[in-house]
């Protein structure tokens, strides 16, 4: 019903910087909050940052992360500076109804990008 898909990802430095896009397509509400995570070898799947009316952050990339969204284009953004080597991983976007930090409460997800950042 709901179909993401992400484009951005590369390979940076570090101090770098990324955007990654993420349209949504499909029977879906504008309302939907979106986020993205990401998901590094060996470790659970964390956000990074999600917007529904007011963005939140996962504590490692506050401040050096913006997320923001497109309505008219039905697309969410994530600008990525200052990277650092610890942020590689694998970064899908995801939608929820309501605004959380839960990862098993979104119900439709992109495949990821993957985000390498090297030192």
């Amino acid at each position: 019903q709901v179909q993401l898909v992400e484009s951005g990802g590369g390979l940076v430095q570090a101090g770098d910087s990324l955007r990654l896009s993420c349209v949504v397509s499909g029977r879906t509400s504008i309302n939907y909050n979106m986020a993205w995570f990401r998901q590094a070898p060996g470790k659970e799947r964390e956000v990074v940052a999600g917007i529904l009316w007011n963005p939140y952050y996962g504590d490692s990339v506050e401040g050096r992360f913006t997320i923001s969204r497109d309505t008219a284009k039905h697309t969410v953004y994530l600008q990525m500076n200052s990277l650092k080597p610890e942020d590689t991983a694998i970064s899908p976007c995801a939608t929820s109804l309501p605004a959380t930090r839960t990862a098993t409460a979104y119900h439709s997800w992109g495949q990821g990008p993957q985000v390498t950042v090297s030192s």
